[in-house]
């Protein structure tokens, strides 16, 4: 295995149902020290990383809407919701040792920093990992399209997609046992054939700016190392 990782610059796209661990809602201590740890290692063997997490585990705004909430309130809930993941983040990353800023698309001076792109990239510079909250700051944009945006804002080398699978399959391999895993797929193959990746605003953003998505699971030990290494499982989504 290369010590030199195979990108330098990487934004890590987390679900909030990744903090969860086996709970059904909000963030598990243990899986969030678990996470902090896969994102110290990243930083030991050399690539600075930047995070977006969602707020699933907290508050879904698209479910709110459908319950009746207008859908500017419940994506503003829900982008409230990604800045208490950051948070909680921040704390574990933190506890081991990994110096971290949260930076946040909604100015909330009191918790975090308000986003600016240049103050981010120093951040990064200086070697510390940022994770970037409340989404673009606007309704209607899902966290999938802030971690495309923010990839091409900070000129990521990769976006990471971080997985309850290891990649991307033809069926749901939870209820297919013979679904096949894609080594490689193209951006218009994505959309044209619907593959739940991201959402479609994500995928012609990572096209136009010709950032690779790298599909893996956050689950394994250590696959995010290798998978920065050039090894591990997963699905790359490219050019053609």
């Amino acid at each position: 295995m290369s010590n030199e990782p195979r990108f330098k610059r990487v934004l890590l796209k987390l679900s909030g149902e990744a903090l969860m661990g086996d709970g059904s809602y909000g963030i598990d201590p243990v899986t969030a020290n678990r996470v902090s740890q896969e994102i110290k290692r990243a930083r030991e063997i050399g690539t600075e990383v930047c995070v977006v997490v969602g707020g699933g585990n907290i508050f879904r705004g698209i479910k709110g809407a459908a319950e009746g909430l207008d859908r500017s309130t419940a994506d503003h809930m829900g982008m409230l919701a990604t800045v208490m993941n950051a948070l909680a983040l921040q704390n574990a990353l933190e506890k081991v040792g990994v110096d971290t800023r949260v930076l946040s698309a909604i100015p909330m001076a009191s918790v975090s920093e308000p986003y600016i792109r240049r103050r981010a990239i120093r951040h990064l510079e200086k070697g510390r990992v940022v994770i970037f909250a409340a989404g673009t700051g606007n309704p209607f944009f899902t966290t999938d399209t802030a971690a495309a945006l923010r990839a091409a804002e900070m000129n990521c080398n990769a976006l990471l997609k971080g997985t309850q699978v290891d990649g991307v399959y033809n069926a749901d391999p939870k209820k297919d046992p013979s679904a096949v895993r894609y080594e490689h797929l193209s951006y218009m193959d994505v959309l044209r054939q619907d593959l739940k990746v991201m959402d479609a605003s994500a995928i012609s953003l990572s096209r136009e700016n010709n950032i690779p998505i790298v599909v893996f699971s956050i689950q394994t030990q250590d696959e995010l190392v290798k998978v920065l290494q050039g090894e591990g499982t997963c699905t790359i989504v490219g050019e053609e």
